[in-house]
């Protein structure tokens, strides 16, 4: 794997007010030999770290081709500040705007893994917003828990679990991820409610390739497909991976995700240089 690149905080300010949130950022700059191809941005999933099997390959991925890369902890995560209990879908996308626009420049290519897909998705509506669609030379999603917080956990509690959640704030997930039980909130799921996206058309304006293991035990392939029907408006390429997990981060996962971002980086035939 490539050296790591020196971590730096970037501070961004809370919509709510308070202190800002102090992010903690990895930023591989482009050489001249990657200056011309889009930047990759990773974001990463529910609980996880920008230290995470697949950032960490995508960072040497881009190392070797002089490409430009970010990473970043979400509030509560890895390096950051704030406690992980305290953060939400909103908090997450806000502090995702910030340092994708601060620390990015030109076309970018955002590879989001599991709640991260769901930002991906979320950043780029905020950038149609701005009028700046230009800056998303794609989307690679990898088991996008889409709406996780409604359809993945909270249409699946049972009823003492949700009175746990509504009454006393926070409910623990266990995880076979970690030894400790995530915390799900109240303030996780309200929030999450104001950001759903399968109640329409999701719209893009970049193309999408999702990556889906079909063995994925927490983001069934069906919710992939579900996807697939909200993204009509934009080009979808949906791989499925019949053995893969939620993870899919076996090496032969790896170089599947690494031949997604290839592809994705290649300008189709007659297609205008996107740095113009």
């Amino acid at each position: 794997m490539a050296p790591e690149i020196a971590l730096d905080f970037i501070d961004v300010s809370n919509p709510a007010g308070g202190a800002p949130w102090r992010i903690a950022r990895r930023l591989r700059k482009a050489t001249s030999a990657g200056a011309r191809a889009p930047g990759i941005v990773w974001l990463g999933g529910f609980a996880s770290d920008m230290l995470s099997t697949k950032a960490s390959y995508l960072d040497a991925w881009a190392r070797e081709r002089g490409r430009a890369f970010l990473r970043f902890d979400y509030s509560g995560h890895g390096e950051s500040s704030g406690r992980f209990a305290d953060g939400c879908i909103g908090d997450w996308l806000e502090q995702t705007s910030a340092l994708f626009l601060q620390s990015t420049e030109g076309p970018q290519i955002v590879v989001g893994s599991s709640m991260g897909g769901w930002l991906a998705l979320l950043l780029a509506r905020r950038l149609a917003e701005r009028s700046e669609e230009r800056r998303l030379a794609g989307l690679i999603l990898i088991a996008p828990a889409v709406d996780f917080t409604e359809e993945l956990v909270w249409e699946n509690l049972d009823e003492a679990s949700r009175c746990e959640i509504m009454e006393k704030g926070e409910w623990r997930r266990p995880s076979q991820y970690a030894p400790d039980p995530k915390p799900i909130t109240r303030r996780l799921i309200e929030d999450g409610r104001k950001r759903l996206l399968f109640g329409g058309l999701i719209r893009t304006h970049a193309p999408v390739h999702i990556l889906q293991g079909m063995a994925d035990p927490d983001v069934p392939w069906r919710h992939a497909m579900k996807l697939v029907e909200h993204l009509s408006a934009d080009p979808v390429t949906l791989t499925f991976v019949a053995d893969g997990d939620h993870r899919l981060s076996r090496p032969q996962d790896l170089t599947q995700l690494g031949a997604v971002v290839e592809l994705m980086s290649a300008p189709a035939s007659g297609e205008k240089d996107l740095f113009s």
